[in-house]
């Protein structure tokens, strides 16, 4: 069922706890639904090229079960502490591209094909966004984070802000829906060295005036870029931990 050698399984419980929990007569142990929904979790991420102990840190009691547990209860405090306990122990990165992330492409997936589920988005995203937010620290922002003029989802600014904390990179999220003149006086009254501009559709993207965005280096993210001319100077980036080392480089 699960593709995994008994060798595998039997390495995976004495050194992770990725066992049986439940004792049957004698010395047997059985698999419960959890256990092995677990274990199916482990599959997938090892599968990917993680590594078997951060998988296996994922997928423990503190790990994405919890927070799927929680995001079932709509029990807001408890995804964001489970949420910032995984950030603290994994990093944003991973916390993001290997629990949340795929969390909210899946819940994202069940809403567009049933229409049931949106008020757990809706919420998980709220507390995931707290718990991001909760790392930042105050300080003359060296990059300006914001949405494209009509773009709502502001939510992977951030990640992308709590991530750059960690490298104590100071960030200056406008959040959602910036109009493309706010922009440009934010970015004339804090002086960033680095804006990047997020838009997940391409009429929000066209909508950003950046040729206006003078002196300052520009980058752009999510799907709404792929078929967007860019000026000069203007790069790009597809994936989280580029726009980590991108902005990075650049400061």
């Amino acid at each position: 069922m699960l593709g995994v050698s008994p060798t595998t399984l039997r390495t995976w419980d004495r050194r992770y706890g990725l066992g049986p929990s439940t004792r049957v007569e004698g010395k047997h142990r059985r698999y419960s639904e959890d256990d092995v929904a677990r274990l199916k979790r482990m599959v997938e991420l090892t599968s990917t090229g993680v590594s078997p102990a951060s998988a296996a840190a994922t997928v423990t009691p503190t790990g994405d079960l919890d927070f799927e547990a929680a995001a079932a209860r709509l029990d807001a405090a408890e995804m964001r502490r489970v949420a910032v306990d995984l950030i603290a122990r994994h990093g944003v990165v991973h916390t993001w591209d290997v629990v949340l992330a795929p969390f909210l492409v899946e819940l994202g997936e069940q809403v567009a094909t049933t229409a049931a589920g949106v008020e757990v988005e809706h919420c998980a995203s709220t507390s995931i966004g707290d718990a991001m937010r909760a790392s930042l620290t105050a300080g003359p922002p060296a990059v300006l984070l914001a949405c494209a003029p009509d773009e709502q989802h502001s939510l992977p600014l951030d990640v992308l802000a709590a991530a750059l904390a960690e490298h104590q990179c100071t960030a200056r999220n406008l959040g959602a829906r910036v109009p493309g003149d706010a922009l440009v006086s934010a970015v004339d009254v804090l002086r960033p060295r680095v804006v990047f501009v997020w838009a997940h559709d391409r009429v929000y993207a066209t909508q950003v005036p950046l040729k206006a965005l003078d002196g300052v280096s520009v980058l752009v993210g999510g799907a709404g870029w792929a078929q967007v001319e860019l000026p000069e100077g203007v790069e790009r980036v597809d994936t989280l931990t580029a726009a980590v080392e991108t902005i990075l480089n650049r400061i």
